[in-house]
């Protein structure tokens, strides 16, 4: 059944909640965390939080689900996180961040694939519309482009979007806390070999890198991705992905309260356009008849 108004816009609210805090990883990574470790920080941030999930929890998954639990372990967390910190080490963060704004576009068409889901027009409009926006927000004019960078940024995208829909097309039953701390926990195990083979241990940690990597796991891991995984299960993914373009507004906002960093006139611009592109993809829903499951969740 369809949420009514006032429930949908508490969901709403309630998961955008979630990539609003993933936009203070830049500044809590730069200014909190030993430089340089990116698969060793995404490590970090994955394994314990799924951890501690998983001892609050009690609840391995049905090994007719580990297959799929891996792999959205990978496509929501292993693999995303390793392509957006390559990206970041090889373009500017705001070439970056607006290649990786695609994925709001590229979910729109996968849950037509995917789930059977309506492409809508304004759907797709809002969607163009706020990688406008975080263009604005974050692009220069004399931001340098890299091939590699370019193809990370766009794998980001993409495994971010196929994450969002499938996390969406196979719903355990089991809770948000239960589904979240089975991802985290593959998604961490699915990186561990990889950064201890590709990055040098860690140097001895300060209380300061203890609090990056106690915010970035606690919070900006395993709350945030209960919040997200619980508003993919209720709301549709066309209305649910274009709320990751609030990351790069925390971002820039944060930058600016936090670092003495500029706000331009074209910033504050970007910062509307986006809320308004979010907006309009709400507006795309209203209305609609629930969305009809491509096939039913495996039980």
């Amino acid at each position: 059944m369809t949420s009514s108004a006032p429930n949908r816009t508490t969901d709403v609210l309630l998961t955008a909640m979630a990539p609003a805090v993933w936009g203070s990883t830049y500044i809590v990574t730069t200014e909190l965390l030993p430089a340089n470790y990116p698969l060793t920080v995404a490590l970090l941030r994955a394994l314990p939080a799924g951890l501690l999930l998983m001892l609050i929890v009690r609840q391995l998954p049905p090994r007719a689900w580990w297959g799929r639990i891996f792999l959205l372990g990978a496509l929501n967390f292993s693999v995303l996180w390793a392509m957006l910190f390559l990206a970041a080490y090889r373009l500017p963060g705001g070439v970056a961040a607006t290649i990786t704004s695609v994925q709001p576009l590229f979910v729109v068409f996968l849950a037509g694939l995917l789930l059977g889901a309506p492409v809508r027009a304004l759907s797709v409009a809002a969607a163009v519309i706020g990688m406008g926006g975080v263009a604005l927000l974050v692009l220069t004019p004399n931001a340098a482009l890299d091939a590699l960078g370019i193809a990370a940024a766009v794998a980001a995208a993409v495994s971010m979007a196929f994450g969002t829909v499938l996390s969406r097309r196979w719903q355990p039953p089991v809770s948000a806390l239960t589904f979240t701390a089975w991802q985290l926990t593959a998604g961490g195990l699915l990186l561990l070999p990889v950064a201890l083979w590709l990055e040098p241990p860690l140097p001895a940690l300060t209380a300061m890198n203890w609090v990056g990597f106690a915010w970035l796991g606690l919070i900006g891991a395993a709350l945030t991705y209960i919040v997200w995984f619980r508003g993919v299960a209720r709301l549709e993914p066309s209305a649910i992905a274009p709320l990751a373009f609030l990351s790069p507004v925390t971002a820039v906002i944060l930058g600016w309260a936090l670092l003495g960093q500029s706000l331009s006139g074209w910033q504050t611009a970007g910062i509307a356009i986006v809320i308004a592109s979010i907006w309009l993809s709400q507006q795309a829903q209203r209305g609609a008849q629930p969305m009809r499951m491509a096939s039913a969740p495996s039980r």
